[in-house]
């Protein structure tokens, strides 16, 4: 096919407020290396980390909530969820759905002319499970906020599936995010979980999940996304900001504790969601949006022998998994809102505004 040398591209020029994010019409096309295959891009996803990185939140100067607007403390040294500083400017974007276009010499080449979507994880492929040698799609390399993006051929993934573009750009980060924690705190029948952020991407998405597992999912959110989340399949529904969680637990499954706590929400609410684990519980996590920094009373950590667990760098068969569960229907996308690439800023704003339920993605 013949493919012009400049493309439709947002470029992110350096952290802070939306303003940096740059919309461009001349942006080089780039041209995939021996390993790598060239993806007309149909439809990206939006996510915490295109919003953290932009913002500078990762750094460990700052201790707010996200909120998507400019710090001014950022140290320049550790802005990205790995630690280390970005090159600009950079096109974010991690959750692709489009056609591959090009294979490289040493690419598979039976991908080109398929519908895939990207598994976000770089890894070194001679030592895939390295976590140290790991990068993310859009983050330390270009990504997917543009008309093409190249990634290495072993990080896509075939999709036999009826659902639109923009529907399958909803599943990659916030669903392998969820099996990833779930996988961690080793959900299973006879659980119950509960789902900080429940509406979110990853919220709706580890409510899937852990049903799917067969466990008993109470969901918190805001009360008007009750009805929402209601048809993903959520056995209970709290306020997310109960007076007393523990009173709300009991009224919504008939106990006070959980077996397992899946939060991305962290900030004040975090000693409450301790103390609802039941003895051996597990708690796992994935994000802070309400607040990094947390009480937390190790007696109630050691004297009811819980268990925590971060999540970041899934294992490999994960995204292998994923795709499964797409084509077996076991798993619906919740697609809120789709906008134009030129509009990335205006969809990023209504990203951090939070009223939807479920992703917010842009199409090409």
């Amino acid at each position: 096919m013949n493919i012009s040398k400049k493309m439709k591209a947002v470029v992110l020029t350096g952290h802070g407020g939306l303003d940096k994010l740059e919309y461009r019409v001349d942006y080089p096309t780039p041209e995939p290396d021996s390993n790598e295959v060239l993806i007309k891009v149909a439809a990206c996803g939006l996510n915490n980390t295109d919003v953290n990185t932009r913002s500078g939140w990762y750094s460990k100067a700052v201790s707010d909530a996200t909120t998507g607007d400019a710090y001014t403390t950022v140290d320049g040294n550790d802005p990205t969820w790995g630690g280390a500083p970005l090159t600009f400017p950079r096109i974010q974007g991690a959750d692709v759905c489009g056609t591959v276009v090009v294979a490289g010499a040493n690419a598979d080449q039976s991908l080109i002319g398929k519908r895939v979507i990207t598994d976000n994880w770089l890894r070194d492929w001679n030592d895939p499970d390295n976590k140290n040698s790991t990068g993310y799609f859009g983050s330390e390399c270009n990504g997917g906020y543009a008309e093409y993006a190249t990634i290495d051929y072993r990080n896509v993934g075939v999709v036999n599936s009826d659902l639109s573009d923009a529907e399958l750009a909803t599943f990659s980060c916030s669903y392998t995010t969820a099996e990833g924690m779930l996988s961690r705190a080793n959900v299973k029948p006879g659980d119950s979980v509960l789902i900080t952020g429940a509406s979110g991407g990853v919220g709706s998405a580890l409510l899937q999940l852990a049903k799917r597992r067969g466990a008993t999912v109470v969901g918190l959110s805001a009360e008007h996304k009750h009805a929402e989340l209601k048809k993903l399949g959520a056995h209970a529904l709290i306020s997310r900001d109960p007076a007393s969680l523990k009173e709300a637990l009991e009224l919504a499954i008939n106990k006070a504790a959980v077996s397992v706590v899946a939060d991305v929400v962290g900030g004040p609410m975090f000693p409450q969601l301790i103390d609802c684990l039941e003895r051996g519980g597990r708690y796992t996590c994935s994000g802070a949006i309400a607040g990094p920094i947390v009480d937390l009373d190790l007696r109630t950590l050691y004297l009811h022998d819980l268990t925590f667990t971060g999540s970041t760098v899934i294992p490999t068969n994960i995204f292998g998994d994923l795709i499964g569960y797409i084509e077996k229907k076991e798993i619906k996308p919740v697609l809120a809102a789709t906008y134009p690439l030129m509009e990335l800023a205006k969809a990023q704003q209504a990203f951090i505004d939070k009223q939807q339920c479920g992703n917010i993605v842009v199409t090409m």
